[in-house]
């Protein structure tokens, strides 16, 4: 009797788990990068909406809609993310330190574009600096995260960062 329990048990426990997806690995890297995308493109969200709203260009304008609209469905989804992970969704204070310090697009240089005479050039320049902040970062996470889902979506961003950009170096060409 005792047998028969035994195995019923563990043909339950078996039963139960085949319909689970194995959880995908993660790593302290793949956190680490979403933690700090999520202040990153909060940055962007905040130059973009400015963009959106004061440059004179149209196509200055319009790429930058399509920015803040894509970074806020993104913070969306790494906020996600990290609520399934059981993550906090800011590192602690200096927790990245020994990733560059990066320089952030803060409210200090928004708040000084707001005031450049010079706007669409101003924005145009600080985007390049800002896109190419996230491209770097996403390299970091190819080169050293490990979900599949997060390393693919940081592919996307290096792509699409990298395009932004040269749009970007072509409107102040002209």
């Amino acid at each position: 009797m005792r047998r028969l329990l035994v195995v019923t048990l563990a043909l339950l426990l078996a039963l139960a788990a085949c319909g689970r997806e194995p959880e995908a690995p993660l790593n302290a890297e793949d956190v680490m990068f979403v933690q700090m995308m999520v202040q990153h493109h909060r940055q962007g969200i905040a130059l973009a909406a400015l963009g959106a709203s004061k440059a004179a260009s149209p196509e200055l304008r319009t790429l930058t809609a399509a920015v803040q609209a894509t970074q806020q469905d993104e913070v969306e989804m790494m906020l996600r993310w990290l609520h399934a992970w059981g993550q906090p969704l800011t590192a602690p204070s200096g927790a990245h330190d020994h990733h560059g310090g990066m320089p952030e697009t803060d409210a200090t240089k928004i708040r000084a574009l707001k005031r450049s005479r010079s706007f669409d050039r101003d924005l145009a320049t600080l985007l390049i600096s800002h896109q190419g902040d996230a491209v770097r970062m996403a390299g970091t996470e190819l080169s050293g995260g490990a979900n599949p889902e997060v390393k693919a979506w940081a592919e996307r961003v290096r792509a699409s960062r990298d395009a932004q950009i040269e749009q970007l170096r072509g409107l102040l060409a002209r």
